[in-house]
This record gives C-alpha cells, sequence and structure tokens, in this order.
C-alpha cells in the first residue's frame, strides 16, 4: 500500500511542481511521477535536517520544500528530454 501511496503523491507533487515553473514541460507523465516522489523524499530530508518535519497541523514547509525539490528537478530534466526527444 505505501507504494501506491509514493505513486499518487509523486503525481501530486510532479503535477504541483509543473505548475509553479513557468512554460510547459514536455515531458510525459511517468517521469512527471517519478520525479515527484524522488522531489518528495528530497524535500522530506531537507525538512528533517531544517528540522520542520513534524509541526502540529499540516506540514505546509515539508511540502512547499517537496514541490520546490520537485520543481528543481523538472526544471533540469526537461531540456535534455527535449533534446532526446528532438
Amino acid at each position: 500500500m505505501s507504494f501506491l501511496w509514493a505513486i499518487i503523491a509523486g503525481l501530486i507533487i510532479g503535477l504541483l511542481a509543473k505548475l509553479v515553473l513557468p512554460g510547459r514541460q514536455p515531458i510525459p507523465l511517468w517521469l512527471t511521477i517519478l520525479l515527484g516522489v524522488i522531489g518528495g523524499l528530497l524535500g522530506n530530508g531537507l525538512a528533517s535536517a531544517l528540522d520542520v518535519a513534524d509541526t502540529n497541523g499540516v506540514d505546509w514547509i515539508r511540502h512547499a520544500l517537496q514541490i520546490g525539490a520537485a520543481a528543481v528537478l523538472i526544471a533540469l530534466v526537461t531540456p535534455a528530454w527535449g533534446r532526446r526527444r528532438a
């Protein structure tokens, strides 16, 4: 079940990361999910390092770090994916 939740969270994080980036990111959905999962893990690690991973209520800072990490990954991968497809 945790694998399924990781995919769902990766999809949400990846899609939100694509929304905060300007322009169009022509990468496939499976890559968006993968980068969302990796970004989520990196964001969790960064939130733990900054000691903001567990707060009362919704962990907005942790979620922002997850989306930010996924956005950076998508921004780095998109140009390489575009060259690969051209």
